[in-house]
């Protein structure tokens, strides 16, 4: 594949990313991990609003399905080490830089969270990287995973009337990893990765049903998606490991289980940013490291085995979102590192 790249934005700390439908247009929002701004961008890659200033702390965004420009975000998770204010909020478009913004839930160390579509209905589903510590770099109090149906109508949500959510599984050590995944029926399901393996969680398909939680490995993973990679009509099961490390796997699905197929010959130092799907009408694994060479790989398989091209380097993706527009495929990306926005345009 041929990339180009353009520089479209700098953000310190740049971080967390999401597609948003606002005012019958597709656009895209940045948003920082530390004490910094949050951007609303069009397509093109042209800056258009900054949302909000501050405070920053944002790991996640997800627009509220079926509104126009609302959307949820975390806040106030700056790091592993400094997030026991983190909260999930509602942002509400006001007018042009004018965004309100409400606590929905208070939720401390509130990672990543997901609105997953399952029997009519819309789920919120949070995953706290720990339930507690004491000081730096502790990590004896494991993780947890909430769960709430998603009010329709969120407007009553307030730090004062917060939307109450429970307990799904907990025990996750290093609880960090997420990623959505589309089911055959049009419901939606999480992959979600922790020291304790990858699990993939579903949401109720009926009123009063419950969350049906699978384990698809328990080697330790710090992100983890599911992409049929080579073709074989067999979706497999990609992972980095361990907890912001260095290691690429694919494990193939042998008979319902999944077992390790291939691992990365090279050490990619602090692996984090992940994408899945197609690009140029081919299934492309999107990796980037924030160490070392901060290298950001492309994983296709020509036939024969699987195959890394090198996308950037130097840069340090925290997280690539992938996009269509105009007949051609975008990978943004937050070079955290760098505080670089950057844009790859992709082809044959």
């Amino acid at each position: 594949m041929k990339v180009t790249k353009k520089v479209i934005g700098e953000l310190e700390k740049c971080y967390a990313m999401t597609r948003l439908n606002y005012q019958g247009k597709e656009h895209f929002l940045v948003a920082a991990e530390k004490v910094n701004c949050c951007y609303l961008y069009d397509l093109d890659g042209n800056k258009e609003e900054t949302v909000w200033k501050e405070p920053g702390g944002v790991m996640t965004m997800q627009q509220v399905p079926g509104s126009d420009g609302r959307f949820l975000a975390t806040r106030k998770f700056y790091s592993p080490n400094d997030s026991k204010d983190a909260s999930i909020v509602v942002v509400t478009p006001m007018g042009k830089d004018d965004w309100e913004v409400r606590t929905l839930v208070k939720l401390p160390f509130v990672h990543r969270f997901d609105i997953l579509q399952a029997g009519g209905k819309n789920w919120l589903i949070a995953c706290c990287l720990k339930s507690d510590h004491e000081y730096k770099d502790d990590w004896r109090f494991p993780g947890k995973v909430f769960a709430a149906e998603l009010p329709s109508d969120l407007s009553t949500y307030s730090f004062d009337n917060q939307l109450e959510m429970k307990v799904i599984k907990d025990g996750m050590l290093k609880n960090h990893g997420y990623y959505r995944h589309a089911e055959k029926d049009g419901s939606t399901s999480s992959i979600v990765s922790c020291d304790g393996g990858v699990y993939q969680f579903f949401p109720p398909k009926t009123a009063g049903g419950e969350w049906e939680i699978k384990q698809l490995t328990s080697d330790a993973a710090s992100d983890g998606l599911l992409l049929d990679l080579n073709n074989d009509g067999v979706e497999e099961l990609c992972t980095i490991a361990p907890f912001h490390g260095d290691t690429v796997n694919i494990y193939k699905n042998d008979g319902g289980k999944f077992v390790l197929d291939y691992t990365y010959p090279e050490k990619l130092e602090f692996l984090h940013a992940i994408f899945g799907g197609e690009i140029c009408g081919k299934p492309t694994w999107i990796l980037g490291a924030r160490k070392g060479d901060r290298l950001t790989l492309a994983f296709t398989h020509d036939g024969n085995g699987y195959v890394a091209q090198e996308i950037d380097r130097g840069c340090g993706a925290a997280n690539v979102m992938h996009y269509k527009h105009n007949g051609k495929d975008y990978i943004i990306a937050t070079n955290r590192e760098i505080d670089e926005i950057a844009m790859y345009e992709f082809s044959e």
